[in-house]
């Protein structure tokens, strides 16, 4: 069986000469849920927007088994990585919700019928279901960020990849939001601050500082290492 993500001594700086990512290697299993964690930075978000080609380094990055410098495996790996950015606003941008969580498999060219019953399908898996004809950005944030999770379930990847996925929620939100996460069954990696979030949800978690993983084991043990947390710009969850 394959690896979800397979990561190998990928290197990355941007065009300034910085940077980013430092010989990075990282294997993620299927149906395993991950934690990248770091200061402001350390590279996560860049190491994630590798995952479906945005960015492209030095080094290997396989989704699936897929190469993804390989010629013509870019779109296969991208229906296969939901990617569910920080902000919302980034992925709703159509006059309904029902038409922003349509706009991927129509993209991919299915029949209509099919692409009602995913919708309806990734709506009832976030529990949106009877918001096909609101206005998206009308929501609340955290609706928003519901949508924008079913806009990339509406593609059924084989996995979900957020950035900050609790980032301004209230706490009621952030709660929902996170039993929500805990009932798809996918393969998940999430670029996080929040530690609550991760010990909760996440038994693996992967630290990141100055473009390099510099810890990668059990959420709990690596918790309660206080030097390891303190000498990379985290805190424990109280």
């Amino acid at each position: 069986m394959h690896h979800s993500i397979e990561i190998d001594h990928l290197t990355f700086s941007y065009p300034d000469g910085h940077p980013a990512l430092v010989d990075v290697s990282l294997h993620i299993q299927p149906g395993e849920k991950v934690a990248l964690v770091g200061p402001n930075g350390a590279g996560k978000s860049t190491l994630i927007l590798h995952l479906n080609g945005i960015l492209a380094g030095q080094g290997a990055v396989r989704v699936c088994g897929l190469d993804l410098a390989q010629a013509g495996n870019l779109p296969k790996v991208r229906g296969m990585v939901g990617l569910v950015f920080q902000s919302p606003e980034d992925q709703l941008f159509s006059p309904t919700v029902f038409e922003d969580v349509a706009f991927g498999p129509l993209y991919q060219g299915l029949p209509d019928q099919e692409v009602r019953q995913r919708v309806s399908e990734a709506l009832a898996a976030v529990h949106m279901g009877q918001y096909a004809s609101r206005v998206s950005h009308h929501l609340s944030l955290g609706e928003k960020k519901r949508i924008a999770i079913a806009t990339v379930l509406s593609m059924k990847p084989e996995v979900l990849v957020l950035d900050e996925p609790t980032a301004g929620l209230d706490p009621r939100a952030r709660r929902s939001l996170i039993r929500l996460l805990d009932e798809l069954p996918l393969t998940m990696l999430a670029s996080t601050h929040d530690m609550h979030l991760v010990q909760e949800l996440f038994p693996r978690m992967v630290i990141m500082d100055e473009g390099r993983v510099v810890a990668d084991g059990p959420t709990q043990v690596l918790l309660r290492d206080a030097a390891l947390l303190e000498a990379h710009g985290l805190e424990p969850p109280c």
